[in-house]
């Protein structure tokens, strides 16, 4: 078992910046994959980013690319989303996610452990 706990969520201005963390508890945290999704109101859940268990690998969804950034302490069990130049588009409520086998990082289902989401809202 993986428990998270994602912080950092709150109110911010256009062209802002966040940052987002979410805690790891259970299971050994440098074992696991761990992705962020995002879902605003009416929409589906979507991929955000994903870093490898090493923290080696990264992948980001083509709306986030070179304005977000995840990383990971593994000594510290924590992972993050480093959020800058926010778009209003951007507002959502924030899940982090761990991932216990390979394969595609997007593929919501894959995901064995959510956390219980923080709210992200960008406006002036």
């Amino acid at each position: 078992q993986v428990q998270l706990v994602e912080s950092g969520g709150g109110l911010v201005q256009p062209g802002g910046s966040l940052r987002l963390s979410c805690a790891a508890s259970g299971r050994t945290f440098s074992s696991v994959h761990m992705g962020w999704f995002r879902q605003a109101p009416g929409k589906d859940r979507e991929f955000v980013a994903v870093i490898s268990w090493s923290g080696s690998g990264t992948g980001y969804a083509n709306s986030v690319k070179g304005r977000f950034t995840i990383s990971r302490d593994n000594a510290k069990n924590t992972a993050y989303l480093q959020m800058n130049s926010l778009k209003p588009e951007d507002t959502a409520v924030y899940y982090c996610a761990a991932k216990l086998g390979s394969g595609n990082y997007a593929y919501i289902p894959g995901y064995n452990y959510w956390g219980q989401g923080t709210q992200v809202t960008v406006s002036s």
